[in-house]
């Protein structure tokens, strides 16, 4: 066997294709996407190995590396290589030489992450090369029906509709709101400071998949003080934005039934300044809600503790359950 190493070229996804075959993990799935020809705009740098035999050089693996406008303080790194060269130095060797072209990045940053799936080669690989766990994400469905329907005010219509509201995925507030919290569970990979423009362009807008939205609020509450009628909405408290094509859209008057049972994926958050307890609660409201009729998907990361107590019970339960496996993601220490 007779490894060399070149940059990537046009048409290495296909020949790769051929000898890797489906992707092994979900991971994999999405990390082939990265590779490509390197360059500048975004930075990336993507490297090939082939193994010669009689003269023909055919590609076996490849890797690459490349900053990241989200979560700009760690390098995304993939590596991949054929089931029949595993294990004979070739990985190694490719995050070598990705580590290489790291120190050499625009930014500065060489600290390396990426995503695995536990029990997996690409695992042990990543741990092997000092890549440890600092989050884990899972996909979990809610079912129907899962939690009790909560109780607003007085229990009338009008003490609903006045916590409860559509709004629409445009709305600055909604943005603000959506900012801050992804930015506060994501504090073990610092997404750097977010704009409204770029909230709405990653998560709300058309582009993002976005078709809808719907918040709680606390009570309407006075501008002018205690005795004064209340007038002003209430403060946002939790939100949910809905992408998935087969459920309802949320905020849709006239919601319909999910395709063929399949759950609506839900971006659930809540108010990263409301204190623990009241957090729990403004989740939990509006999660009863969204899942009163049809599943829910959502993406839980153990840093979302306010959902965590909500959604775990609900596993343990078995009115929740978790669709495939886990996602480490694993990263150079610091």
């Amino acid at each position: 066997m007779a490894i060399e190493y070149r940059e990537w070229r046009e048409s290495d996804d296909l020949a790769l294709l051929e000898i890797w075959g489906g992707p092994e993990t979900d991971q994999a799935r999405q990390f082939r996407g990265t590779l490509a020809p390197s360059g500048n705009a975004p930075w990336r740098r993507c490297i090939v190995a082939e193994d010669v035999v009689d003269g023909v050089a055919i590609p076996v693996a490849a890797g690459a590396v490349h900053e990241a406008s989200l979560h700009p303080e760690r390098l995304w790194v993939y590596v991949e290589v054929a089931r029949d060269h595993r294990r004979s130095g070739i990985g190694s060797t490719l995050l070598a030489m990705l580590r290489h072209e790291a120190e050499r990045s625009p930014s500065g940053v060489t600290r390396l992450r990426t995503k695995v799936e536990p029990g997996t080669p690409g695992a042990a690989f990543a741990e092997a090369a000092g890549l440890a766990p600092i989050q884990r994400s899972r996909l979990v469905v809610v079912e129907p029906g899962a939690l009790k329907l909560p109780v607003f005010g007085d229990g009338s219509e009008a003490a609903a509709t006045e916590q409860v509201e559509d709004l629409a995925t445009g709305s600055v507030e909604l943005s603000g709101v959506v900012g801050r919290y992804y930015t506060a569970v994501h504090d073990w990979d610092s997404p750097g400071e977010l704009s409204i423009a770029t909230v709405q362009r990653l998560f709300l807008d058309e582009l993002s998949g976005a078709r809808g939205a719907i918040v709680l609020r606390a009570p309407k509450a006075s501008a002018f003080g205690a005795g004064v009628p209340a007038s002003k909405k209430g403060r946002l408290q939790a939100f949910a934005v809905s992408y998935a094509q087969g459920g309802p859209e949320l905020g849709a008057e006239d919601g319909h039934a999910p395709a063929a049972g399949e759950p609506s994926e839900v971006f659930l958050g809540h108010d990263p300044d409301l204190p623990a307890d009241e957090a729990r609660a403004a989740v939990r409201d509006l999660l009863a809600l969204i899942a009163y009729q049809y599943p829910v998907l959502l993406e839980l990361d153990d840093s979302m503790t306010a959902l965590r107590a909500v959604v775990e019970p609900l596993l343990e339960a078995g009115t929740a359950r978790q669709a495939g496996a886990d996602t480490l993601i694993v990263s150079d220490p610091v």
